[in-house]
């Protein structure tokens, strides 16, 4: 690595990256396997909110919920499958995953890339400029010669509603890392927070309260997604309720029960209350206003990530809102450093032209996202909705998955639905919806067919293998063609 130091406590390198969550790392990669110097500041651990309070710790409580719920739909598995499961296990195995909520590994790796490693918070101190205070008291200032990439991520959001405070509620923090089963669960909120920790801790064996503000859940996704969603809980015992409104919240002394307060009057006790009701940047404290830009808000960016008005300046992953999961920031990771790479060694292609190498065009056209529920949801593209509203002269064709007979095969008794929306102009797809067992597998075949932008008359021929789930391609081919949604 090469660093020219000014003095004891300054340092110069090409780049500069604000979080070492997995979007900051994997800018690091990028930059740095183009010979660019670098450095990465993190307050917190290094793997960020996904590898320890969020896509890996409660995907590692919903595997065993998944599991034992297929198994239960197959014969010679079934009678072997009602009894619980052993929430001690599951929690150990959790712990297992996040490393018990240690980064030395994480910090190993990006050590080895040859970037150098700040521990403390950074801020913006003028443009190209972080000034990073230590765990220590120590105070370190950096200097980028080409780029300063801002990877800060979000933080959950709480309401403000009386007594919430002195609540103590579970964000998606302490839903993913309790160490106990609570008895009973409120959950707040029917994103993929409130669906998914719903499902993990009724599984687990927690009685589940779900409190949801409009009609449905997973409101970016088609209607039916939701509906089965939702419909699956509460066969499962959870008390669903939607259409409601919390005015406030309760806890009987430090340690007793919580009570929220529903606007009407009716409460709701439990042990915990979990609200998964949004997320904000954490862009408040990273020096903004040194730059002309205000704190706590948003970044947005062009399709290089780079932020307006700012050559040197650029927001990857959720701070800049575009799309904010994990497997999409990463994309933007590796697309920004590209960017800077190519802006750092002169080259005039960086331009961000559509489907390029230089520009993020899947996060308008292509936002693939999996559902961990039971069944799961995924979906990528557009919705109907959101193609009339964008213009498309569009189509919708739904096919129930029982028509396929690699779903019986699956679990008996499966249940789900697919859904295409066809460009009528250009018979291309625009967008994918599925809801079912083991669907999630399904997502990648429909994310290319919508980034590939490839006809339908193409399609027929990429041949689903039988007996699979995949083969209700063939199946909504089929609808299309006949001009009617198939039973």
């Amino acid at each position: 690595m090469t660093r020219a130091a000014r003095h004891e406590h300054e340092y110069e390198y090409d780049v500069v990256v604000l979080g070492a969550g997995p979007v900051g790392e994997n800018v690091v990669d990028r930059v740095r396997a183009a010979g660019l110097s670098t450095a990465v500041v993190e307050a917190e651990l290094i793997g960020g909110e996904c590898s320890y309070w969020a896509c890996m710790p409660s995907k590692a409580l919903l595997r065993p919920a998944i599991a034992r719920s297929e198994a239960r739909r197959v014969p010679g598995l079934r009678g072997h499958a009602y009894g619980p499961l052993d929430a001690r296990d599951v929690l150990a195995h959790r712990d297992a995953v996040v490393g018990d909520w240690k980064d030395d590994g994480q910090a190993e790796w990006v050590e080895s890339t040859g970037a150098r490693l700040f521990r403390g918070h950074g801020r913006l101190l003028g443009p190209r400029r972080v000034v990073v205070e230590g765990p220590e008291g120590d105070r370190r200032v950096l200097t980028a010669r080409h780029a300063v990439a801002v990877c800060t991520g979000t933080r959950a959001v709480l309401p403000e509603l009386p007594g919430l405070p002195g609540a103590r509620p579970w964000t998606s923090r302490e839903a993913t890392s309790s160490a106990e089963v609570p008895g009973r669960l409120v959950v707040v909120g029917g994103g993929v927070v409130g669906v998914e920790m719903a499902t993990a801790w009724q599984a687990l064996g927690s009685r589940v309260t779900l409190l949801v503000r409009g009609g449905g859940v997973l409101p970016r996704m088609e209607p039916f997604v939701g509906e089965h969603v939702l419909a699956a809980l509460a066969e499962r015992g959870a008390d669903v309720r939607t259409g409601v409104t919390v005015s406030a919240v309760v806890r009987d002394g430090h340690t007793g029960p919580v009570s929220v307060v529903l606007e009407g009057g009716d409460r709701v006790e439990a042990d915990e209350v979990l609200f998964a009701t949004g997320r904000r940047p954490r862009t408040e404290d990273i020096g903004l206003e040194t730059v002309g830009l205000e704190p706590g808000a948003w970044l947005p960016v062009d399709d290089s990530l780079r932020v307006a008005g700012h050559d040197w300046l650029y927001a990857v992953g959720d701070v800049n809102h575009r799309a904010l999961m994990t497997h999409q920031g990463k994309y933007q990771a590796r697309i920004a450093g590209a960017a800077i790479a190519a802006r750092a060694a002169g080259d005039g292609s960086a331009d961000p032209a559509a489907w390029g190498p230089h520009a993020a065009t899947a996060d308008h056209a292509a936002v693939p996202q999996v559902v961990f529920t039971d069944p799961e949801a995924a979906s990528v593209g557009l919705t109907l909705a959101a193609a009339e509203a964008a213009g498309h002269r569009a189509r919708a064709v739904d096919v129930a998955m029982a028509s396929v007979a690699g779903a019986g095969l699956y679990a008996q008794g499966y249940r789900g639905r697919a859904r295409l929306v066809v460009d009528l102009d250009r018979e291309t797809v625009l967008g994918a919806s599925f809801v079912g067992q083991g669907i999630g597998e399904l997502l990648h075949s429909a994310t290319i067919a919508v980034t590939g932008e490839v006809p339908i008359g193409r399609l027929w021929h990429a041949v689903p293998a039988f007996p699979t789930l995949s083969e209700v391609w063939l199946r909504l081919l089929e609808a299309y063609r006949d001009g009617a949604d198939a039973p």
